[in-house]
């Protein structure tokens, strides 16, 4: 069985992560959506909104291969806690990629067993970033196409009220 874990912060997750979210479910036989607990950043979104968000989104889709969760630590003690092979990774531009060439590196001498699966953006997402959208949302802006149908109204009004 292919079991990949798809790791992020997704504070909030976008169509730009359910893009390569779709590509990984149609390629693996299960996909983890895993929600960084990472104590250093300072989110919008508790890791419970967070995982709450994508199961609705999950549901919404009808994805019968995915499940989300949460992990604090390293992504490569999740990944072999949960018996995954692979990590899955978008890339949006060529600074993604420096970036995720040192963090695969990293995570190959962590584990050399475990493979990263990288996704273009559809070009119609390269611009789109969960911080994006927050900013948007908190200006007042619509974000409505920039993320999950199911989650627009509470993402609208949660993100009004950040200002």
């Amino acid at each position: 069985m292919k079991i990949a874990v798809y790791p992020g912060s997704f504070d909030p997750f976008t169509i730009g992560h359910l893009d390569v979210l779709k590509n990984a479910a149609g390629l693996f036989d299960s996909v983890y959506v895993a929600v960084l607990n990472n104590s250093a950043k300072s989110p919008v979104f508790s890791v419970e909104e967070r995982v709450e968000m994508i199961d609705r989104m999950i549901e919404s889709e009808g994805f019968q291969n995915v499940r989300a969760g949460s992990f604090a630590g390293l992504l490569v003690d999740y990944a072999k806690q949960i018996g995954a092979q692979y990590i899955i990774r978008g890339l949006r531009a060529i600074t993604d990629f420096e970036y995720e060439f040192q963090i695969d590196a990293v995570n190959r001498h962590l584990n050399p067993e475990i493979r990263t699966v990288y996704f273009m953006a559809n070009p119609a997402h390269s611009f789109l970033s969960s911080s994006n959208v927050r900013e948007i949302g908190e200006m007042g802006g619509s974000i409505e196409g920039l993320v999950p149908h199911c989650n627009y109204d509470y993402l609208r009004e949660r993100l009004a009220r950040q200002k």
